[in-house]
């Protein structure tokens, strides 16, 4: 069932939230991302296999997805740290509880990439990290589909941050209103470098934040502006969506539908992070 478009005033603005937090059995863009490889048959699969943070919302999502089609679930990451390992929390535990073996191996970036696809085979899937694959687009599609007229009716734009972008990058091949992100894992050329691995052509347009933000370190103003939009009736992620909402307003972007992706479950690891911090 599609979503549903809920209406947000925060700060004297009205905004509409299209709550893909609320898509079960994967909430928000995950739910989007692995539609595909959730409706379709694979009879020679046995095992996926992916790469990415200890706390990645797609290690978890694939857990989910590896328990109902039956797949051993392996999963490589950089560093797990030695608090992490002696309490488990986030989804690093839910992706544990569901059977993934998560490996720390010390490999980064193009490094440990390579290392994954060198896996791939007949009986093993490997996915990119967080979910940054071409079969994405059949589900972010739908989402398209059920956005499109809204947007148009009510002469609204479409905004959302990005990690890898893929999401993003399918609404603004299959909208007719602009999307608008804004990057939280690297800068602009990182994102446009994500948009040119899924097939370049048309891309969203890109707003940078105004500060320079290090992906997962602790901010106390972005904590207080989640605490605050909590506050105004509706939960955000705690890594992503802070930044997002940064940019909306200092940008003044008040005839967006905003695209709540979910990824809650890593707000217990994060607010652990800012409770110990403080």
């Amino acid at each position: 069932m599609p979503s549903p478009i809920t209406p947000f005033e925060f700060r004297g603005y009205f905004f509409h939230i299209k709550r893909d937090d609320l898509l079960r059995p994967f909430e928000g863009n995950k739910a989007r991302k692995f539609y595909y490889f959730l409706k379709n048959d694979f009879p020679y699969i046995k095992k996926l296999v992916s790469f990415g943070s200890n706390q990645s919302n797609a290690m978890y999502a694939m857990s989910e997805l590896c328990k109902i089609k039956g797949w051993e679930f392996i999963y490589y990451t950089h560093h797990i740290p030695s608090f992490l390992k002696q309490n488990p929390h986030g989804n690093y535990l839910r992706a544990l509880q569901n059977g993934a073996k998560i490996i720390e191996i010390g490999l980064r970036g193009d490094e440990l990439r390579e290392f994954v696809f060198r896996l791939k085979s007949k009986e093993t899937l490997v996915i990119e990290e967080g979910g940054r694959v071409r079969e994405s687009e059949e589900g972010i599609k739908i989402l398209a589909d059920e956005i499109n007229e809204y947007c148009i009716k009510n002469n609204l734009r479409v905004f959302l941050p990005s990690g890898t972008g893929t999401t993003a990058y399918f609404l603004a091949k299959h909208l007719d209103v602009e999307v608008i992100t804004t990057p939280c894992v690297g800068d602009r050329e990182y994102l446009k470098k994500q948009f040119e691995l899924l097939g370049g052509g048309k891309i969203p347009t890109i707003i940078s934040p105004k500060r320079k933000y290090h992906f997962g370190k602790l901010y106390k103003h972005l904590y207080l502006l989640w605490q605050e939009l909590k506050k105004a009736g509706v939960e955000f992620d705690l890594l992503y969506d802070p930044i997002g909402w940064e940019v909306v307003l200092e940008n003044g972007l008040f005839d967006v539908l905003y695209i709540h992706q979910g990824g809650l479950y890593g707000n217990e690891s994060m607010l652990r992070r800012y409770k110990k911090s403080v």
